[in-house]
């Protein structure tokens, strides 16, 4: 009898150690639950916080605070760079106002196009490289902006090489509205020196001093480097003028300047008095 009692009394014993660690085992689950979904908070929040890029207008100095989840800042970077560093692509090209420079591109013309060659491929090569938002407002502007620089390429290009040999212009059907300087300065000199004198009266009509242009042009035109002269500004301020007018390029008007504050959630600006 005692030993019968003694065995419910050990079974029993065993029985409540068994049930014991099952009690606490989704206790232990519960709270690693509640930390993990307190991390998972923690970086959602962190996340969601507007990030800062700073960047120069004339001006200003500006801190935008833009949405990481829409864009990198190497995006914004490349953007800005787009809008206010390439919004006027120059070549390395002389300067062609007197007869001494006329000269010297002649002189120096494999030179010059070598250098100029050297500047369009770093610049061709920045602009396709750049990284910008991932919108078809600024993907479309990315796009005129290489194509402008192609087109003045071939201008400048065909400047430099139109001071030596004006033939060159006879093929160059971008400029074709410029016709009647390439005429001219494949012509004889009787008609190259009546449309010098007809670019001149143009020039002197947009100029504070009319009487200045034509008293230059009259001493030119009795000077020994007459044909030079002629060359230089039917070249330059006819064709040059001409064609460069033809070359398309972005508008940097208010749209742009609306569509590049729009990437911001707000921008907080210190400028200077202009």
């Amino acid at each position: 009898m005692r030993i019968f009692i003694f065995s419910i009394v050990f079974l029993s014993l065993l029985s409540c150690k068994k049930e014991a660690p099952i009690s606490e085992k989704p206790l232990q689950n519960d709270s690693v639950a509640v930390v993990e979904n307190t991390s998972k908070d923690t970086l959602k929040n962190k996340k969601s916080e507007p990030e800062i890029f700073n960047f120069q207008t004339e001006l200003c100095e500006n801190k935008g605070y833009f949405d990481g989840n829409k864009y990198t800042r190497e995006e914004l970077e490349g953007t800005y760079k787009l809008y206010f560093q390439l919004g006027s692509v120059i070549l390395s090209a002389p300067q062609v106002f007197r007869l001494e420079a006329l000269q010297q591109v002649r002189n120096d013309k494999d030179q010059i196009l070598e250098k100029l060659d050297k500047d369009f491929a770093e610049k061709k090569n920045l602009i396709e490289n750049l990284k910008i938002v991932n919108i078809p407002y600024w993907q479309n502007i990315k796009k005129q902006t290489y194509q402008s620089l192609l087109q003045e390429y071939e201008m400048r290009k065909t400047e430099v090489i139109a001071f030596s040999d004006p033939a060159i212009l006879l093929n160059k059907k971008y400029s074709k509205n410029c016709d009647r300087f390439v005429k001219a300065l494949n012509s004889n000199e009787t008609e190259m020196f009546a449309e010098w004198r007809k670019l001149r009266e143009e020039m002197s009509k947009r100029n504070s001093d009319p009487q200045r242009i034509m008293n230059e042009f009259e001493n030119r035109l009795n000077s020994v480097d007459k044909k030079d002269y002629a060359v230089l500004d039917l070249v330059v301020f006819g064709w040059g003028n001409c064609a460069n007018d033809e070359i398309s390029g972005p508008f940097h008007d208010e749209k742009m300047y609306k569509e590049f504050n729009s990437l911001f959630i707000k921008i907080d600006s210190d400028c200077d008095e202009p």
